[in-house]
């Protein structure tokens, strides 16, 4: 049985993608995740990585862009204004297929803000930050563990995709510390040959392998986003994770993400002992985004509340889910206010008793 380590969401984060055979992190610091680039400096290199910090975001991601062209295990993390600024090179890497694992610890916006917690930029991470027709997949993490198993998952993913992965988080899942465990991993078991595409040097065999994303005759251009989006609705139809609880006989269903669904599954906690029947969705996945699920839920219950740290976005893709089969309600804290249970079942007893009229605040 693996053992238990009381670790930070971050460094639990960064330890995890040493074990998933992480070769190469750019990275510059900015809280709430420095602790994640603190760590892989003191530890990357001695376990068989390369590890620079890089004298901005724009340079970290054009490192990761050239690096991942290599096959290679690479990464870079960042905090919300980090993360805006990477935006352009994210699009390239996408256009071009490679594979690396990018993350979000997410902070209260818009502009430089707060250090507290937010879940704001998730319009940005599920829609395409940065120019053009690309998508991301998105794991969305809600406890430390998650944190961890998430970049084994991520890596994973961008590899048997080539295409980038993002880890949104949010600022207290990286800051809190809880038991976590490492799951028995060999990456060398699950690494995939690139050599088809990356710049790893060129065999007498084969012509040279070349990437670009500048494709400057229009119909050139349109087989490359076809073929990305062929790429995209195989990940749709695939990859989607949720977490479902109580939803059997639920009338009312909750719909967080991340940090927010611990509180929302404690309000449901507290409904049920007041004899509510309220259940709880939560997507694992922003992109691919559980729509089919939620479909299906719209069928069986009254009415949904989505619960964010957001002025309200990822309600906008749950109503186009149910496609007005029943209201959807919004709760919602800003600036980095994390919402609490006694306020989610307050609300919740406000919609029970005014369910036939949609809310918005």
């Amino acid at each position: 049985m693996p053992e238990k380590q009381l670790m930070k969401g971050n460094e639990a984060l960064a330890e995890a993608a040493i074990r998933a055979g992480l070769k190469g992190y750019f990275g510059y610091p900015i809280t709430p995740q420095s602790e994640l680039l603190e760590y892989l400096s003191r530890h990357l290199i001695d376990r068989g990585g390369e590890f620079i910090q890089a004298e901005s975001e724009v340079a970290a991601i054009n490192m990761v862009y050239g690096a991942a062209g290599c096959g290679k295990r690479v990464m870079t993390s960042t905090s919300s204004p980090g993360y805006s600024l990477m935006q352009e090179a994210i699009s390239y890497i996408a256009c071009g297929e490679l594979p690396c694992l990018l993350v979000n610890v997410v902070r209260g916006g818009p502009g430089l803000g707060t250090i507290q917690p937010s879940q704001g930029d998730y319009f940005q991470a599920v829609k395409g930050g940065g120019h053009g027709d690309y998508r991301l997949i998105v794991l969305a993490p809600n406890s430390v563990q998650e944190m961890a198993d998430f970049v084994f998952k991520g890596f994973d993913l961008a590899d048997q995709y080539r295409n980038p992965v993002l880890i949104l988080a949010d600022g207290a899942l990286g800051q809190m510390m809880e038991p976590v465990t490492f799951p028995d991993y060999n990456p060398e078991d699950n690494l995939v040959d690139h050599s088809d595409w990356a710049t790893q040097g060129k065999p007498a065999s084969r012509g040279p392998n070349v990437i670009t994303t500048l494709h400057l005759e229009a119909d050139k251009m349109e087989a490359v986003n076809l073929k990305l989006q062929e790429k995209y609705r195989t990940i749709m139809a695939n990859e989607v994770m949720i977490e479902s609880i109580q939803t059997e006989d639920a009338d009312l269903v909750l719909v967080a993400y991340g940090l927010t669904s611990r509180i929302a599954h404690k309000a449901v906690e507290l409904a049920r002992n007041d004899g509510l029947k309220v259940g709880l969705l939560r997507p694992k996945t922003l992109f691919p985004f559980p729509s089919q699920h939620l479909a299906v839920l719209a069928d069986q219950v009254t009415s949904m509340m989505v619960v964010e740290m957001s002025a309200g976005q990822m309600v906008e893709d749950v109503r186009l889910a149910v496609n007005g089969k029943v209201p959807v309600y919004f709760q919602g804290r800003m600036g980095g206010v994390i919402p609490q249970p006694d306020e989610l079942l307050k609300r919740i007893h406000q919609v029970y008793s005014s369910s036939s009229t949609q809310v918005n605040s």
